[in-house]
């Protein structure tokens, strides 16, 4: 990083003070700096159609890049837990994601990863089985397996979209 600030200044002056792999440093020339500031909007999302939120949060951020959802538990817009097997309930957590991208502009195609929690890894296949029907390009995923989810629910999904 020094060499290219010397390069492309007349002089450059380190404070001692701070010198280290992040040290702070300013030139005397007229160049411009080797660093930008960028300013992005992030907009909370909310969706009338998906479960309400477990917690103070949204159901998403967008950003001009990327959508990013808040994980999705098996419950219906009114907040009821859906029962029944684990495809039922994988099936629910993804029509509230459908809901929370589509209330962002965007859409199931469009998602590029998804992050699925599980507390009982026996249910893998099953999941998977539900899951391969909604997401059939195929994004990036993770599955892990965790000691519990919020309301006591088997499935969380949550992932990344673009606008």
């Amino acid at each position: 990083m020094f060499a290219i600030a010397a390069r492309r200044a007349s002089r450059v002056i380190f404070s001692p003070s701070t010198f280290s792999s992040a040290a702070i440093f300013r030139t005397t020339s007229s160049v411009q700096p080797l660093y930008r500031t960028v300013t992005m909007s992030a907009t909370p999302v909310f969706s009338k159609d998906a479960a309400p939120p477990a917690g103070p949060y949204s159901h998403a951020i967008k950003t001009p890049t990327a959508i990013y959802c808040s994980g999705q538990i098996p419950c219906d817009s009114e907040g009821n837990l859906v029962e029944g097997t684990i495809q039922e309930k994988t099936a629910a957590c993804i029509k509230n994601l459908k809901a929370v991208l589509e209330a962002a502009g965007s859409s199931i195609e469009k998602v590029v990863k998804v992050n699925a929690f599980l507390t009982d890894m026996s249910n893998f296949a099953a999941m998977n089985e539900e899951y391969s029907k909604w997401f059939t390009h195929k994004p990036a995923r993770s599955c892990v397996a965790v000691y519990q989810l919020p309301k006591g629910v088997d499935v969380e999904i949550e992932c990344i979209a673009i606008p």
